[in-house]
């Protein structure tokens, strides 16, 4: 039986997730980093827009989940 071949991610797939994950972190310094390294792999602003608002609506979840998390600890 013949092993199937590992697909990996290219380059740039990798940045774009990195630029979500970072912007969904709120972690400045990697959103510095990835931007920058976007741009380095020659990738153009739409493309980076789209991850940064692909991080935006993850982090908007997440928050939103903790402020019902949240609303429900509070003792009124």
């Amino acid at each position: 039986m013949k092993m199937r071949e590992a697909k990996m991610l290219d380059e740039k797939t990798k940045e774009l997730i990195a630029v979500g994950a970072s912007v969904a972190c709120n972690c400045h310094p990697c959103v510095l980093f990835h931007t920058a390294k976007a741009r380095e792999l020659n990738m153009d602003d739409e493309l980076i827009k789209q991850a940064t608002e692909v991080g935006r609506m993850v982090r908007k979840g997440a928050a939103d989940q903790m402020d019902k998390l949240m609303s429900g600890c509070s003792k009124d």
